[in-house]
Protein backbone atom coordinates (compact mmCIF):
# COMPACT_ATOMS: atom_id res chain seq x y z
CA UNK A 1 0.00 0.00 0.00
CA UNK A 2 1.28 3.52 -0.77
CA UNK A 3 2.39 5.79 2.35
CA UNK A 4 -0.10 8.30 1.22
CA UNK A 5 -2.73 5.55 0.48
CA UNK A 6 -3.06 5.02 4.27
CA UNK A 7 -4.53 7.55 6.52
CA UNK A 8 -2.05 7.50 9.26
CA UNK A 9 -3.76 9.95 11.23
CA UNK A 10 -7.13 8.83 11.56
CA UNK A 11 -5.19 5.00 12.71
CA UNK A 12 -3.82 7.24 15.14
CA UNK A 13 -6.71 8.13 16.25
CA UNK A 14 -8.79 4.91 16.79
CA UNK A 15 -5.49 3.54 18.19
CA UNK A 16 -5.19 5.91 20.94
CA UNK A 17 -8.76 5.82 21.63
CA UNK A 18 -8.89 2.08 22.13
CA UNK A 19 -6.05 2.44 24.59
CA UNK A 20 -7.64 5.13 26.39
CA UNK A 21 -11.18 3.72 26.40
CA UNK A 22 -10.10 0.10 27.16
CA UNK A 23 -11.07 -1.96 24.71
CA UNK A 24 -12.33 -2.28 20.56
CA UNK A 25 -16.00 -2.26 21.62
CA UNK A 26 -16.02 1.62 23.35
CA UNK A 27 -13.95 2.85 20.50
CA UNK A 28 -16.14 1.47 17.96
CA UNK A 29 -19.05 3.30 19.67
CA UNK A 30 -17.40 6.66 19.60
CA UNK A 31 -16.26 6.65 16.01
CA UNK A 32 -19.67 4.45 14.81
CA UNK A 33 -17.70 1.50 14.06
CA UNK A 34 -17.83 -2.27 14.87
CA UNK A 35 -15.36 -3.66 16.72
CA UNK A 36 -14.70 -6.30 14.39
CA UNK A 37 -13.57 -3.37 11.91
CA UNK A 38 -11.66 -1.24 15.01
CA UNK A 39 -9.61 -4.82 15.70
CA UNK A 40 -9.22 -5.30 12.20
CA UNK A 41 -7.48 -1.66 12.07
CA UNK A 42 -5.28 -2.23 15.05
CA UNK A 43 -4.12 -5.48 13.04
CA UNK A 44 -3.21 -4.02 10.29
CA UNK A 45 -1.22 -0.79 12.18
CA UNK A 46 0.62 -3.61 13.76
CA UNK A 47 1.35 -5.05 10.40
CA UNK A 48 2.15 -1.99 8.86
CA UNK A 49 4.51 -1.60 11.50
CA UNK A 50 5.81 -4.89 11.64
CA UNK A 51 5.13 -4.94 15.68
CA UNK A 52 2.76 -6.16 18.02
CA UNK A 53 1.65 -2.69 20.07
CA UNK A 54 -1.06 -4.45 22.30
CA UNK A 55 -1.51 -7.79 23.90
CA UNK A 56 -4.70 -8.92 23.60
CA UNK A 57 -7.09 -10.93 25.91
CA UNK A 58 -10.60 -11.62 26.99
CA UNK A 59 -10.42 -9.51 29.25
CA UNK A 60 -8.47 -6.33 29.01
CA UNK A 61 -5.68 -5.04 26.37
CA UNK A 62 -1.92 -4.70 27.66
CA UNK A 63 0.51 -2.35 25.89
CA UNK A 64 3.93 -3.87 24.72
CA UNK A 65 6.78 -1.61 25.59
CA UNK A 66 6.81 -0.86 21.46
CA UNK A 67 2.71 0.32 21.88
CA UNK A 68 3.49 2.27 25.09
CA UNK A 69 6.23 4.47 23.11
CA UNK A 70 3.74 4.49 19.92
CA UNK A 71 0.80 5.77 22.20
CA UNK A 72 2.78 8.15 24.24
CA UNK A 73 3.88 10.07 21.05
CA UNK A 74 0.54 9.76 19.27
CA UNK A 75 -1.32 11.18 21.65
CA UNK A 76 1.28 14.83 21.55
CA UNK A 77 0.94 13.90 17.61
CA UNK A 78 -2.76 14.58 17.75
CA UNK A 79 -2.30 17.43 20.04
CA UNK A 80 -0.12 19.06 17.56
CA UNK A 81 -2.01 18.37 14.69
CA UNK A 82 -5.37 19.88 16.80
CA UNK A 83 -3.71 23.12 17.64
CA UNK A 84 -2.05 23.35 14.11
CA UNK A 85 -5.61 23.06 12.54
CA UNK A 86 -6.96 25.42 15.11
CA UNK A 87 -4.11 28.15 14.60
CA UNK A 88 -4.45 28.11 10.73
CA UNK A 89 -8.63 28.14 10.82
CA UNK A 90 -8.63 30.31 13.66
CA UNK A 91 -5.31 32.67 14.11
CA UNK A 92 -6.29 32.63 17.79
CA UNK A 93 -4.18 32.04 21.18
CA UNK A 94 -1.51 29.13 21.82
CA UNK A 95 -3.46 26.01 24.04
CA UNK A 96 -2.29 22.62 24.92
CA UNK A 97 0.23 20.97 27.32
CA UNK A 98 3.48 22.32 27.13
CA UNK A 99 6.12 20.09 28.93
CA UNK A 100 9.02 22.16 30.24
CA UNK A 101 12.25 20.53 31.70
CA UNK A 102 14.75 23.12 33.46
CA UNK A 103 18.12 22.67 35.92
CA UNK A 104 16.20 23.15 39.85
CA UNK A 105 18.71 26.22 39.65
CA UNK A 106 16.60 28.01 37.35
CA UNK A 107 13.41 26.57 37.53
CA UNK A 108 13.38 27.59 41.41
CA UNK A 109 14.44 31.29 40.74
CA UNK A 110 12.96 31.75 37.28
CA UNK A 111 10.68 29.88 35.69
CA UNK A 112 8.59 28.58 39.04
CA UNK A 113 7.67 32.65 39.84
CA UNK A 114 7.24 33.46 35.97
CA UNK A 115 4.95 30.72 35.60
CA UNK A 116 1.61 32.68 36.68
CA UNK A 117 2.67 35.61 34.18
CA UNK A 118 2.77 33.20 31.48
CA UNK A 119 -0.42 31.29 31.83
CA UNK A 120 -2.46 34.53 32.62
CA UNK A 121 -1.32 35.68 29.15
CA UNK A 122 -2.21 32.30 27.84
CA UNK A 123 -4.58 30.75 29.71
CA UNK A 124 -5.62 27.85 26.88
CA UNK A 125 -2.23 26.15 27.94
CA UNK A 126 -1.31 24.03 30.67
CA UNK A 127 2.22 23.93 31.81
CA UNK A 128 3.75 20.40 32.74
CA UNK A 129 7.35 21.79 34.85
CA UNK A 130 9.49 18.74 35.43
CA UNK A 131 12.96 20.11 37.47
CA UNK A 132 16.35 18.23 37.41
CA UNK A 133 20.02 19.14 36.90
CA UNK A 134 20.31 15.56 34.54
CA UNK A 135 20.92 16.20 30.74
CA UNK A 136 17.42 14.53 29.44
CA UNK A 137 16.85 13.74 26.15
CA UNK A 138 13.78 15.59 24.44
CA UNK A 139 12.69 12.89 22.46
CA UNK A 140 12.16 9.94 25.20
CA UNK A 141 10.70 12.54 27.68
CA UNK A 142 8.15 13.82 25.53
CA UNK A 143 9.28 17.76 26.05
CA UNK A 144 8.89 20.54 24.47
CA UNK A 145 11.39 22.88 26.05
CA UNK A 146 14.31 22.40 27.94
CA UNK A 147 16.79 24.89 29.79
CA UNK A 148 20.02 23.99 30.02
CA UNK A 149 23.06 25.55 31.30
CA UNK A 150 27.04 25.79 30.99
CA UNK A 151 28.51 24.66 27.66
CA UNK A 152 26.25 22.99 24.82
CA UNK A 153 27.05 20.27 23.03
CA UNK A 154 26.63 19.28 19.36
CA UNK A 155 23.00 17.63 18.61
CA UNK A 156 20.31 18.12 16.74
CA UNK A 157 18.17 20.78 19.19
CA UNK A 158 17.60 24.04 18.18
CA UNK A 159 19.25 26.92 20.91
CA UNK A 160 17.85 30.41 22.00
CA UNK A 161 20.35 31.73 24.96
CA UNK A 162 18.78 33.07 27.60
CA UNK A 163 21.74 34.76 28.78
CA UNK A 164 24.69 34.08 31.21
CA UNK A 165 25.24 34.08 35.31
CA UNK A 166 29.10 34.88 37.18
CA UNK A 167 29.79 31.79 39.71
CA UNK A 168 30.69 32.42 42.94
CA UNK A 169 32.29 30.16 45.83
CA UNK A 170 30.36 30.83 48.92
CA UNK A 171 30.36 29.71 52.28
CA UNK A 172 27.94 30.14 55.77
CA UNK A 173 29.64 32.63 58.02
CA UNK A 174 29.21 29.27 60.75
CA UNK A 175 31.39 27.39 58.48
CA UNK A 176 33.79 30.14 57.90
CA UNK A 177 34.21 30.84 61.86
CA UNK A 178 35.20 27.53 62.14
CA UNK A 179 37.41 26.76 59.49
CA UNK A 180 38.36 30.75 58.38
CA UNK A 181 38.16 32.64 55.65
CA UNK A 182 40.78 31.56 52.86
CA UNK A 183 42.67 34.22 51.16
CA UNK A 184 44.49 32.34 48.55
CA UNK A 185 43.73 28.97 46.09
CA UNK A 186 46.31 27.36 47.94
CA UNK A 187 44.56 28.14 51.16
CA UNK A 188 41.39 27.33 49.70
CA UNK A 189 42.84 23.10 49.72
CA UNK A 190 42.15 22.74 53.33
CA UNK A 191 38.70 23.12 53.14
CA UNK A 192 36.26 20.78 52.05
CA UNK A 193 34.33 22.05 48.83
CA UNK A 194 31.21 20.79 47.97
CA UNK A 195 29.96 18.99 44.56
CA UNK A 196 27.23 18.27 42.16
CA UNK A 197 27.37 14.52 41.14
CA UNK A 198 25.17 15.53 37.72
CA UNK A 199 26.75 14.59 34.40
CA UNK A 200 27.49 17.92 33.60
CA UNK A 201 28.87 18.90 36.68
CA UNK A 202 32.50 20.61 36.20
CA UNK A 203 35.36 18.29 37.31
CA UNK A 204 37.29 21.39 39.42
CA UNK A 205 36.76 25.09 40.12
CA UNK A 206 38.79 27.49 38.27
CA UNK A 207 40.48 30.16 39.67
CA UNK A 208 43.07 32.99 39.00
CA UNK A 209 46.09 34.60 41.33
CA UNK A 210 48.95 36.36 40.71
CA UNK A 211 48.30 36.06 36.99
CA UNK A 212 47.83 32.63 36.80
CA UNK A 213 44.77 30.49 36.17
CA UNK A 214 44.18 27.02 38.25
CA UNK A 215 41.49 24.16 37.96
CA UNK A 216 40.97 23.39 42.05
CA UNK A 217 39.76 20.03 42.05
CA UNK A 218 36.66 19.11 44.35
CA UNK A 219 37.09 17.32 47.41
CA UNK A 220 34.78 17.25 49.78
CA UNK A 221 32.37 14.78 51.85
CA UNK A 222 29.40 15.51 50.54
CA UNK A 223 27.40 15.70 46.55
CA UNK A 224 24.44 16.93 45.63
CA UNK A 225 22.01 16.33 42.63
CA UNK A 226 21.39 19.39 41.89
CA UNK A 227 22.72 22.87 42.83
CA UNK A 228 19.69 24.15 45.37
CA UNK A 229 20.86 20.70 47.39
CA UNK A 230 24.17 22.39 47.08
CA UNK A 231 23.29 25.55 48.18
CA UNK A 232 20.99 24.20 51.16
CA UNK A 233 24.16 22.28 52.12
CA UNK A 234 26.24 25.19 52.37
CA UNK A 235 23.71 27.52 54.08
CA UNK A 236 23.97 24.45 56.90
CA UNK A 237 27.61 25.73 57.10
CA UNK A 238 29.06 22.03 55.95
CA UNK A 239 31.20 23.25 53.40
CA UNK A 240 31.93 25.99 50.66
CA UNK A 241 29.97 25.41 47.52
CA UNK A 242 30.44 27.26 43.90
CA UNK A 243 27.34 28.60 42.80
CA UNK A 244 25.47 30.58 40.19
CA UNK A 245 25.54 34.10 41.66
CA UNK A 246 21.78 34.28 40.96
CA UNK A 247 21.54 31.67 43.31
CA UNK A 248 22.57 33.23 46.43
CA UNK A 249 22.30 36.57 45.66
CA UNK A 250 19.66 36.80 48.23
CA UNK A 251 21.61 34.80 50.81
CA UNK A 252 24.86 37.14 50.27
CA UNK A 253 22.69 40.46 50.59
CA UNK A 254 21.12 38.71 54.08
CA UNK A 255 24.76 37.67 55.03
CA UNK A 256 23.74 33.96 55.03
CA UNK A 257 26.26 32.79 52.72
CA UNK A 258 29.59 35.21 52.39
CA UNK A 259 31.52 35.56 49.04
CA UNK A 260 35.40 33.28 49.26
CA UNK A 261 38.31 34.58 46.92
CA UNK A 262 36.16 37.03 44.65
CA UNK A 263 39.42 38.47 43.97
CA UNK A 264 40.82 35.18 42.29
CA UNK A 265 37.11 34.55 40.55
CA UNK A 266 37.85 34.37 36.83
CA UNK A 267 34.65 35.95 35.99
CA UNK A 268 33.76 33.08 34.06
CA UNK A 269 29.94 33.19 32.53
CA UNK A 270 27.38 29.87 32.66
CA UNK A 271 25.05 30.45 29.56
CA UNK A 272 21.61 29.59 29.62
CA UNK A 273 19.92 28.03 27.00
CA UNK A 274 16.29 27.25 25.92
CA UNK A 275 16.77 23.86 24.02
CA UNK A 276 13.91 22.60 21.91
CA UNK A 277 13.44 20.22 18.44
CA UNK A 278 12.52 22.61 15.54
CA UNK A 279 15.00 22.26 12.65
CA UNK A 280 12.61 22.88 9.50
CA UNK A 281 9.29 21.34 11.08
CA UNK A 282 6.68 22.96 12.40
CA UNK A 283 6.98 24.41 15.90
CA UNK A 284 3.45 24.09 17.72
CA UNK A 285 2.82 27.85 18.54
CA UNK A 286 2.51 27.15 22.38
CA UNK A 287 6.09 26.25 22.36
CA UNK A 288 6.64 29.54 20.15
CA UNK A 289 4.90 31.68 22.85
CA UNK A 290 7.06 30.30 25.98
CA UNK A 291 10.24 31.04 23.94
CA UNK A 292 9.36 34.01 23.58
CA UNK A 293 8.23 34.82 27.17
CA UNK A 294 11.41 33.32 28.35
CA UNK A 295 13.80 35.54 26.10
CA UNK A 296 11.11 38.75 26.91
CA UNK A 297 11.54 38.13 30.55
CA UNK A 298 14.27 36.27 32.02
CA UNK A 299 17.11 38.55 32.60
CA UNK A 300 20.79 36.67 33.89
CA UNK A 301 22.45 39.46 32.77
CA UNK A 302 21.03 41.69 36.30
CA UNK A 303 22.84 38.40 38.44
Amino acid sequence: MARLEVNRSGELEVFVRVIESGGFSAAARAFGMTPSAVSKLVARLEQRLGTRLVNRSTRQLQLTPEGCVFYERGVRILADLEEAEHCASTHTAPRGRLRVNANVPFGHHFLLPLAPAFLASHPDVTLDIVLTDAVIDILEQRTDVAVRAGPMKDSNLVARKLGGTRMQIVGAPSYLARHGMPTTPQELQHHNRLGANYARAQPGWPLRHAGEDTVLPIIGNAQASDGEALRQLALAGLGLARLAAFQVREDVAAGRLLPVLEDCNPGDIEEVHAVYVGQGGYLPLRVRAFLDFLVQTVDLGKH
